[in-house]
């Protein structure tokens, strides 16, 4: 988690240092609606800090930009504060927080108790047995059981009164010191969920256990096959050898997700989950006078218990470097992880935040110019894992083609070396704090942001530190040189955990093993009395707002360039963009030309020097070559638009060939090709993509090896030079006038009397099935992914609202059809969803997809029960009138604001539209029926040729598997990457 305006890092030992920390802004009080609560003043985002009479933090922060809320309820523990005996409880409890209470989520609570009782004796005795003949006939007992009592059950029911009220994005997460249950919902949703929200926390039931806990294996196992997780785990084990960061993983060992206790989860229950050690966070458009009192009646029931927060050892500093190996069938790397202070003291927190930046800031850091900039490494960066009792302060490093993971270690080493010795400008500092308020302007237009920012706060220190925490930005202006070479010397020295990531077989992976379950009910069309209560409340109607692309944009001329303006009238901010409708498929070398732009300098500056002067004036430039577009960036301040424009244009313009840089590019890109080789999500990308277009896709369209290592300097810095002479628009949205930004652009930005025209760019047929197919990749892996991939008609507008609200109804989220089946009622996977993909232009195709993410040893499992449900779709009347009401609050509460007025007008066009969808679709979806996706699935879904993309090892599946599925085809990496 990021605090909105800076890297966060916090520190608790004292540091010597000299620098003149002025007092943070001071605390006042105020009152309004019969509510005390405290400010700061100045604070950009006003919150108001509430404490209720039993002890509830509640934080507001008022945003009018959209009608929504981003809303958080935090919990002060997390795994640190779990048993020694029983890690992973914390994050079982969060998952368990969303099957409901005695009042939703039950058809008869009395007829369900009993079982629910029992259930807890079983897995109690389950526990406390170690002989495994007899855990069996336990766990068959916990199974058979569980099936009773399931049918009492009503699956999901949570999400479907979150849905219903229109919320978006409902999640929850665990960490070292925090649980969080997230919601974005409308403005008019309030009561509605705060009446959910007081009645989830007030008795909640642990019902459909055993699939849950089976969801949580799954969890574990996916993070057994991640290498970064692997790295993570052990760098925090050998920095706290005694502490419970160290100690007890978020997710818990093995040993103890083979014996859950709900007797234990129940009494972390009432230990930490008591309003003293809570928040209620609210960032949007509301009436914080009448949330607080809506806050405070809801909540009021709960009583306050003293919490004793967990206290860990006092770790003995490390005398020199820990090393640790782990292994992977991922890219190599290696990391330089140090323990620093903690977040108590203030003066630590400033420092550590400066230094972090003058290490790395993305542009001007001494990461980034002296290793990134000059390519001496594949790639190097820092990560904070900022905590109340230690920080983990680590420099990750990634080698370059013929250079060891040693050469690496001895290069982030040097950059250590040169922040101690001050081997970099003062000016850096000023920088920093001018980027670091570019980035805070930019943070304060997302709800999600504050609401992060503030739980953040709470999490750490109650928002006691809060003050501090808006000073933060005027502290770190007082920062000198002296202040972080003392610093640096102190705390950055030989003091760290040395970690190899290496390729090889991970010999000590104990997975967890799948238990026999048996499917349980979900009872989709039931409804608890409570649900009903709910859907009843009264609630204001928002009227959606449409796009209208005449009066909403406005179009000029910028020299030659047509122009489409956006005024910005809330703050500072500016993003010009030069959009080419070219890219990829019209020029296979463009992206690597626009890279190598990043990396050369001018005959006037050097590349260093252009960076840093970006840096300087906070702004900066970006690019992204799509397949059939290309898009150059410009942002930061207004008042320095003219500088970032001419600075960007004398790049582009007067970039020289350098023939060295080139040679490092080349290596970097050699390497990252052979590191996609080796990361599954990179090839199960490129199995549907071979799976939609055939041999010859976009995927592995790519510059062959020979091709880029035949590419010069000279010919991509004239590509460069020419780039501007192809036909492009300009995109601005930010507070000057239409006439300013027309004359400026024309100005600074060179464009020729009349433009090329773009390059024809390649075709790509999507393949036709006349059967079932297989498409295979072996990875060494404990998971097995699976990826279902058919083509379907041409795009038609008409069939929009249909396709969307099958989509909500079907296979999107947690309330949808194949997640409640997959995953709550079979317990076959974690993540798993299936849509129906509409095309970005016409005359392309739909196509449908879908995935299940699955132990190997479920696999067949799952993939029958995914064909199950592409062959027959379940009819739920309420499931279809709860996914057609998400869907219409969703447009209703959604605001196209920005430039995203311009790019969704330039997607419009791509359709063949000229008008704001999203009105039809809103008006048809209110007509539509259960037979309308019905009728889709029959005449696109069921029954129907599919290609299974399939990334598992060949140890833990049998070949003859996957011929009952179609014909298998066994790609090699060259098939699928192209080279």
């Amino acid at each position: 988690m990021r605090k909105m305006f800076l890297l966060l890092v916090s520190a608790t030992l004292l540091c010597q240092a000299a620098f003149s920390q002025s007092a943070p802004p001071a605390w006042k009080e105020a009152q309004s609606g019969g509510y005390k609560y405290r400010y700061i003043p100045g604070d950009p985002m006003q919150a108001r800090f509430y404490t209720l009479p039993n002890g509830l933090s509640v934080i507001l922060s008022v945003n009018k930009k959209d009608p929504r809320i981003q809303t958080l309820i935090g919990v002060r523990a997390g795994s640190n504060s779990d048993p020694v005996t029983h890690t992973g409880l914390a994050h079982y409890l969060e998952h368990l927080l969303f099957k409901g209470t005695s009042k939703y989520g039950s058809l008869d609570w009395a007829k369900e108790k009993p079982y629910l009782d029992k259930i807890e004796k079983l897995y109690d005795t389950y526990n406390h047995t170690t002989d495994e003949a007899k855990r069996k006939v336990i766990y068959r007992q916990i199974d058979s059981v569980s099936g009773i009592a399931a049918t009492f059950a009503i699956a999901n029911e949570y999400d479907k009164m979150m849905t219903n009220m229109g919320a978006q994005n409902t999640n929850a997460h665990t960490w070292v010191e925090e649980t969080v249950y997230q919601e974005d919902i409308p403005s008019t949703a309030i009561d509605k969920f705060l009446a959910v929200q007081a009645e989830r926390f007030r008795d909640p039931q642990f019902r459909i256990f055993h699939t849950e806990l089976e969801a949580v294996y799954e969890e574990k196992n996916r993070g057994l096959d991640n290498d970064g997780r692997k790295v993570y785990e052990t760098t925090l084990s050998t920095l706290f050898p005694t502490h419970n960061y160290g100690q007890q993983s978020t997710i818990g060992t093995v040993e103890h997700l083979r014996n859950p206790s709900l007797i234990e989860i129940r009494k972390f229950y009432n230990k930490y989950y008591v309003p003293n050690n809570m928040s209620v966070i609210f960032a949007g458009d509301f009436d914080p006078d009448y949330v607080i009192k809506k806050v405070d009646a809801a909540f009021s029931y709960m009583k306050p218990k003293p919490v004793t927060e967990y206290t860990g050892p006092k770790e003995a500093p490390i005398a020199q470097p820990i090393v640790k190996e782990v292994y992977g069938p991922d890219a190599e790397n290696i990391s330089m992880a140090f323990r620093m202070p903690g977040s108590n003291d203030t003066r630590n927190t400033v420092l550590l935040n400066v230094v972090a930046y003058v290490l790395s800031n993305g542009k001007a850091g001494l990461l980034d110019l002296n290793l990134n900039k000059q390519q001496k490494v594949l790639r190097a960066s820092i990560s904070l894992y900022p905590w109340k009792d230690y920080s983990v302060f680590t420099l990750n490093g990634r080698a370059k083609q013929d250079q060891s993971l040693d050469e690496v270690k001895e290069l982030l080493v040097s950059q250590l070396t040169a922040l101690r010795n001050g081997d970099f400008d003062e000016s850096l500092i000023k920088a920093i704090v001018n980027n670091i308020k570019l980035d805070e302007i930019q943070g304060l237009e997302s709800n999600e942001t504050r609401a992060n920012t503030l739980m953040d706060a709470f999490i750490k220190h109650k928002g006691k530190n809060w003050n501090y925490d808006v000073g933060m930005i005027d502290a770190m202006s007082k920062v000198t040189k002296k202040d972080i070479t003392d610093f640096a010397a102190r705390f950055l020295n030989n003091n760290y955990v040395l970690l190899y990531k290496r390729k090889g077989e991970d010999k000590n992976i104990e997975k967890v093993e799948k238990p026999p379950i048996t499917p349980v009910a979900v009872n989709r069309d039931a409804q608890s009395d409570f649900l009903k209560k709910v859907a009843d409340m009264p609630e204001t109607p928002v009227k959606p707002l449409w796009l209208d692309f005449q009066k909403d944009i406005q179009n000029g001329k910028a020299g030659p360039a047509e122009l489409l303006y956006v005024q910005n009238k809330d703050n500072s901010l500016f993003r010009l963009h030069y959009r080419f409708d070219m890219g990829n498929f019209a020029d296979r070398q463009l992206a690597t030309a626009l890279e190598y732009l990043k990396l050369t300098g001018t005959d006037k500056y050097s590349s260093e020097e252009i960076s840093k002067q970006f840096y300087q004036i906070a702004c900066n430039f970006s690019t992204n070559v799509g397949n059939e577009e290309t898009t150059i960036t410009i942002s930061g301040l207004q008042e320095n638009f003219d500088k970032a424009v001419e600075l960007f244009d004398h790049l582009l313009s007067q970039c020289k060939a350098d023939e060295q840089v080139l040679a490092g590019l080349k290596n970097r890109l050699f390497k990252t090709r052979a590191d996609n080789k080796l990361n599954k999500s990179s090839i199960l990308t490129g199995l549907r993509s071979y799976a939609t277009y055939g041999a010859k896709n976009p995927f592995n369209s790519q510059l062959s090896n020979d091709e880029l290592k035949g590419l010069t300097a000279a010919g991509l810095v004239q590509q460069l030079h020419d780039l501007a002479n192809y036909r492009h628009s300009v995109i601005y949205y930010g507070p000057a006038s239409q006439a300013d930004v027309s004359s400026s652009v024309a100005r600074l930005h060179r464009q020729p009397a009349t433009f090329k025209e773009a390059k024809p760019a390649t075709q790509f047929t999507r393949t036709v099935s006349a059967g079932n197919k297989v498409l295979f990749a072996d990875y060494d892996m404990v998971q097995a992914e699976v990826s279902w991939v058919r083509n379907t008609d041409t795009y038609d507008p008409s069939r929009t609202a249909v396709v969307d609200l099958y989509n909500n109804y079907f296979g999107y989220g947690m309330g949808s059809i194949v997640f409640q089946t997959i995953r709550e009622s079979k317990a076959l996977a974690y993540s798993t969803y299936a849509y129906y993909a509409s095309p970005a232009k016409k005359n392309d195709h739909y196509s449908m997809l879908a995935y299940v993410g699955s132990q190997a040893d479920k696999i067949n499992d799952a993939i029958v029960g995914m064909n199950e449900l592409l062959t027959t779709l379940p009819e739920s009347d309420k499931a279809f009138e709860t996914a057609r009401s998400s869907m219409r609050k969703g447009i209703e509460t959604e605001r196209i604001t920005q430039d995203g007025i311009v790019f969704n007008y330039i997607n419009a066009r791509k359709l063949g539209l000229d008008t704001d969808i999203r009105k039809s679709v809103y008006e048809r979806a209110a007509q539509l029926q259960f037979n309308d996706l019905k009728q889709l699935h029959q005449q696109e879904v069921s029954g129907k040729p599919y290609t299974y993309c399939i990334v598992a090892s060949e140890k833990k599946l049998a070949a003859d598997d996957l011929k009952k599925y179609g014909e298998v085809q066994k790609l090699s990496l060259e098939e699928i990457f192209g080279y």
